[in-house]
């Protein structure tokens, strides 16, 4: 009879006693492969930041992305694809750990996100929230990684109470879905891309810009925009150009050498060819139409 294996704490993996440790998914990978179902006796939060994947806890399955947030309890079975892409970190926990601060056995039912029988293991945080959690565990991490006679407990608690506070602000993912989580990404992606778009447009005309703040490839943001707004990012970010360059127009004295200067055009003649081809006039014929 096949055994699924348990997963302890390692409780001294710093020397002194600590029950608390931040971890990157690429250290546990070795593992991964070679038992890629397992149960654990600690709880665990993994802040997932590279790769596509499927997971499962509990037979729960999702199809993980970067700012994915996974969290499970002690006695929980996960499953992994044995040769795993994905990257994140991991925070792991004892409930010594918390509840020998705050002498309260029901302490850590007090958050949705961990109790038996809460409705998802899976979170979505905004992406200004995942980037302070994100700082959080990184704080962890130094405060772990500290020597001996630096490292301080009390302030390790401190970080781990803040986190879960903030974690308790994320709504739970209730439809695991893989189509409903990309869904959920596409609109929180246009949305940014969008105010983005309106912030820099006339500086920044490239997709690679956009898709680099946006942290995913520039096919991935096409994809987005094509399916959300029904045209390309190039299309979206020119209309943008267009819509200010006709502005600029209308109702300024500004030569057309001095508007494509003003939104960022090497070439004044690459301007008109494409304003041309946007608008089947030249910037000087929409100007003679369009004078208020």
């Amino acid at each position: 009879m096949k055994v699924i294996p348990i997963y302890n704490f390692y409780k001294h993996k710093y020397g002194q006693k600590l029950l608390i440790d931040v971890i990157d998914i690429d250290k546990m990978k070795a593992d991964i492969k070679k038992t890629p179902v397992y149960i654990t006796t600690f709880y665990s939060i993994i802040i997932f930041t590279e790769g596509e994947e499927c997971i499962e806890i509990n037979e729960r399955q999702v199809k993980v992305k970067p700012d994915v947030v996974v969290c499970s309890r002690p006695g929980e079975m996960w499953k992994w694809k044995p040769e795993t892409k994905l990257k994140g970190l991991h925070l792991l926990f004892e409930e010594e750990f918390l509840l020998s601060f705050f002498n309260d056995p029901l302490f850590l039912n007090k958050f949705p996100y961990l109790q038996a029988d809460r409705k998802s293991t899976f979170l979505l945080p905004s992406p200004d929230l995942i980037n302070k959690l994100k700082q959080l565990y990184e704080d962890m991490r130094r405060e772990i990684n500290a020597p001996a006679d630096k490292k301080d407990q009390h302030m390790l608690r401190a970080l781990l109470y803040e986190t879960r506070m903030f974690f308790n602000r994320v709504p739970m993912m209730e439809s695991l879905a893989a189509s409903s989580i990309d869904e959920m990404f596409m609109i929180r992606y246009i949305a940014q891309f969008q105010q983005l778009v309106e912030r820099d447009f006339m500086e920044h005309h490239d997709v690679e810009y956009y898709a680099d703040k946006l942290c995913i490839t520039s096919n991935y943001l096409n994809k987005v925009v094509k399916q959300t707004l029904g045209m390309t990012t190039k299309q979206f970010i020119l209309s943008r150009i267009m819509t200010e360059a006709k502005r600029m127009l209308s109702y300024t004295s500004l030569s057309v050498a001095e508007i494509a200067q003003h939104l960022h055009f090497e070439l004044s003649t690459y301007f008109v060819r494409l304003f041309h081809r946007a608008e089947g006039v030249t910037p000087n014929q929409y100007r003679d139409n369009n004078i208020f």
